[in-house]
């Protein structure tokens, strides 16, 4: 039996290696022409997430390139009062540790076969067993599953659903090598995640471990074209900087100065979800995992959800041998449930996150009573 995988991101990949450890081959293919032809994003907090890494072998691997201090945490309102800090103990157990996506994604590429990874194909369509890719390439297939992200091709086959704006837009720049550039500002963000919200707005900036703070700029309550009535100029970084600038009218200058030393990345990202406790049908020969089963909003289960998918879709295939539309049945009714409660609490966080008082709200929410 042949299972093909379409995307070689977190899901797929964690798909690949468990059924690799329970001896099944698969075929992974990305569109992406190689493992470094772009950036992977920033941290990553993996909590429930470890189990899938332990499942198929891996967890030692993973905390040694994981972040423990990246657990720390710095709460603050736009005039500057800070709410909350919170250092992580050189002692503490590394519950929810950030990781580098691009190395948790090296970690799992290495972990599988030479040859798993197919790069440069581009999947187009799928029907009665053959994939077509959009350089006119075909492959076979039993079983076809969509690990192909947000804007998945292959959940085309299973459900009409696709991702709808929920009313943020964030700008995404970032200060390299921060400790060497600008130490003021590496000390004031600290070793983990720093946070400003407030005015329907909020800055997020977090350590990565390449030396690179990341920042995203978020703006809430806004529609889905507002990039294009910001006033941004995105082709024009220094003048880009200086907009955001404005936009942050009346917050502290501390902040406003994490924004003029960014460099010349300057990324608009509008943020998309997958209605609540998306199903479907469970159909012979297809499924889906990781964003394109369950897209949410990026507060930190995505990825978590991602791995376990992967996992968890190996083991029950590892259980039914002779019969994948048992397992991918089983697997499915399961993914439902999980992923169902950790959207409707990612939702939750959201609502949270666009509130009026919002930095209040989530010091309650760190510090319930």
């Amino acid at each position: 039996m042949t299972i093909a995988i379409v995307g070689a991101g977190l899901g797929g990949l964690a798909l690949a290696r468990m059924l690799h450890v329970k001896g099944i081959d698969a075929v992974v293919y990305e569109r992406e022409p190689s493992r470094d032809a772009r950036g992977q994003g920033g941290m990553l907090d993996i909590h429930s997430g470890q189990r899938a890494l332990r499942e198929a072998g891996l967890l030692d691997r993973f905390h040694a390139i994981a972040r423990p201090e990246g657990q720390d945490m710095r709460l603050l309102e736009p005039d500057g009062t800070l709410l909350l800090q919170e250092d992580t103990p050189d002692d503490a157990p590394s519950l929810r540790p950030e990781v580098d996506r691009a190395d948790l994604r090296d970690l799992l590429l290495d972990s599988v076969p030479e040859g798993t990874v197919r790069w440069g194909h581009a999947f187009e369509s799928a029907g009665d067993g053959v994939l077509h890719f959009a350089d006119g390439r075909t492959a076979t297939y039993d079983l076809l599953v969509g690990a192909d992200g947000a804007q998945s091709r292959v959940r085309a086959l299973l459900t009409d659903a696709r991702p709808v704006h929920i009313g943020q837009n964030v700008v995404e720049v970032g200060i390299p090598d921060v400790d060497r550039t600008h130490p003021d500002l590496a000390a004031m963000v600290g070793r983990g995640n720093y946070w400003v919200l407030g005015d329907g707005k909020s800055l997020s900036a977090q350590r990565n471990g390449d030396g690179r703070v990341r920042i995203g700029v978020s703006f809430y309550n806004t529609a889905e074209n507002w990039f294009a009535t910001s006033g941004i100029p995105f082709d024009d970084p220094a003048a880009a900087r200086a907009r955001l600038i404005d936009l942050l009218a009346g917050w502290d200058p501390r902040f406003t100065a994490l924004i003029a030393a960014c460099d010349d990345t300057v990324v608009p990202r509008s943020i998309t979800t997958l209605p609540i406790g998306l199903t479907w049908p469970s159909t012979p020969g297809v499924t889906l995992i990781g964003d394109a089963a369950h897209l949410m909003p990026p507060v930190g289960e995505g990825a978590n959800m991602a791995l376990l998918d992967g996992v968890l879709l190996a083991l029950a295939l590892a259980a039914h041998p002779d019969g994948f539309p048992a397992a991918v049945e089983e697997y499915e009714r399961e993914m439902f449930e999980r992923t169902g409660a950790a959207g409707r609490m990612s939702a939750d966080m959201q609502e949270l996150l666009m509130s009026p008082d919002a930095a209040r709200r989530m010091l309650a929410f760190f510090q319930p009573g």
